[in-house]
């Protein structure tokens, strides 16, 4: 890499950081998701404002393709890793005996409502004003219905924190179903993920050496080995809970218990890669099982990686997220409306219905199905990634994102209301876990 170019990246870093961090505790201050305050710090940084008023600063800072584009395009694939992980180190016990019942009654219908109509609405758009360069209209329509069903868990976690109601058995219930439904779908994600990677002439993987190509044996072999690898990932950490010594080890050297579980997340996510499951998924997965080692989510080792994460990467990953938004060409307003309709109706819908299932009140089963609407994190990751797998255009991206965005705010603005009505109270449950990105005040913080 010539110097001008390692100036342009590190330039490019820099402002991406300042903007991520800078938006993200303006919002904060306003007791909003910091997410979106660093999506808005890149969108300022992209086609949407700077590309605007200063195009060609815009594009020698930011461009698309080349060794410049190479460093944050990093920065940005392991920032959702880290996310992906740190949300599932978080989950490990946020589940208890007694809501057993309820969080999958909840979870089952909450997701499958949704998701059914989510394959049902696709049949009356045009999927040719939807689909991205991949042109597979099955992915795209496996999307769709993720993006309808899928929870966010660390900026719903993120609200109740705020809202001081963390530790009530409805945060329980609420980053429960959402840790159920997440998984499920993140084995869904990574079968659409599979089903357009199968399809490239030039494919990679295990599929590919195998002589997969045709649509429904992609989908069958991704279906397999998305449930294969959960179900390995498991046995491993169970062996590793049972062998002697084995909760501990390396716990009295926190820069090796660092390096080692780097070592294993990107070794993880590799394998995934080759196996033709979505990395984000395996990052997840040995987040969500590496409680079953016995190590403590706020012991040093974790705290010091999740906060180089939280200042740097995961911001960073955001921060592009806003540069990949074109407000001005790929924004359509009443698809987007629509869209957002729909989702919300069929979302609340169904997290609704099994609430009542569950003897729930009315009230109490509105406050759930309106939590778990909130799509924050892992809507935004399966916008980005099958619009860099190239399942969805430019334009279904800017919806995805906004829905995200929009429902995130009104789950907050929602919750606020039901505090101040004190219709919350705090049990002597185990608390949930707190949002993987808000171990410090919002001061110290914000990102």
């Amino acid at each position: 890499m010539s110097q001008i170019d390692l100036f342009r990246v590190l330039t490019a870093l820099a402002l991406l950081l300042a903007a991520a961090h800078g938006m993200g505790r303006l919002f904060a201050r306003f007791r909003q998701p910091p997410v979106i305050g660093e999506i808005l710090g890149g969108l300022l940084l992209g086609p949407t404002v700077l590309g605007q008023l200063l195009p060609r600063a815009g594009t020698w800072l930011f461009p698309t393709e080349g060794p410049v584009a190479y460093g944050p395009a990093l920065v940005y694939q392991l920032g959702m890793l880290l996310l992906m992980f740190t949300a599932g180190v978080e989950m490990r016990q946020v589940f208890s005996r007694q809501d057993g019942r309820s969080v999958a009654v909840i979870a089952l219908a909450g997701m499958a409502v949704p998701f059914g109509l989510g394959l049902l609405a696709v049949r009356f758009v045009d999927t040719a004003d939807l689909v991205g360069p991949a042109g597979n209209v099955s992915a795209l329509t496996l999307v769709l219905a993720c993006a309808i069903a899928v929870t966010s868990i660390p900026v719903i976690s993120r609200i109740m924190l705020d809202l001081g109601i963390i530790r009530t058995r409805f945060a329980r219930i609420v980053l429960s179903v959402a840790v159920v439904e997440d998984i499920i779908l993140n084995v869904i994600l990574s079968v659409a993920l599979g089903m357009v990677a199968g399809g490239e002439e030039s494919g990679f993987g295990l599929a590919h050496t195998l002589g997969i190509t045709s649509a429904n044996a992609s989908a069958a072999y991704h279906s397999v080995a998305s449930v294969a690898f959960f179900g390995l990932m498991t046995l491993v950490a169970v062996v590793l809970r049972r062998r002697p010594g084995g909760t501990t080890g390396t716990a009295d050297r926190p820069p090796g218990t660092v390096a080692v579980r780097m070592v294993v997340l990107l070794a993880v996510a590799a394998s995934c890669v080759f196996l033709g499951v979505a990395a984000m998924f395996g990052a997840f997965v040995v987040g969500l099982l590496s409680g079953m080692t016995g190590q403590d989510s706020q012991s040093e080792p974790l705290g010091r990686l999740k906060g180089f994460a939280a200042g740097f990467f995961i911001p960073v990953y955001f921060a592009m997220v806003g540069l990949k938004l074109d407000l001005v060409h790929s924004f359509d307003l009443w698809f987007t409306a629509g869209f957002l309709l729909v989702a919300c109706s069929a979302k609340t819908a169904g997290a609704y219905a099994g609430a009542r299932l569950t003897n729930r009140s009315k009230a109490e089963s509105l406050d759930l199905a309106v939590a778990l609407n909130a799509r924050g994190g892992p809507g935004i990751v399966l916008a980005t990634v099958s619009f860099d797998a190239g399942i969805v255009n430019a334009s279904l991206f800017t919806t995805l994102v906004l829905t995200a965005i929009v429902t995130s705010q009104t789950a907050g603005w929602w919750l606020e209301r039901a505090v101040s009505r004190g219709v919350f109270a705090v049990d002597c449950g185990p608390a949930p876990p707190q949002d993987p990105r808000a171990e410090a005040p919002v001061d110290a913080k914000a990102g």
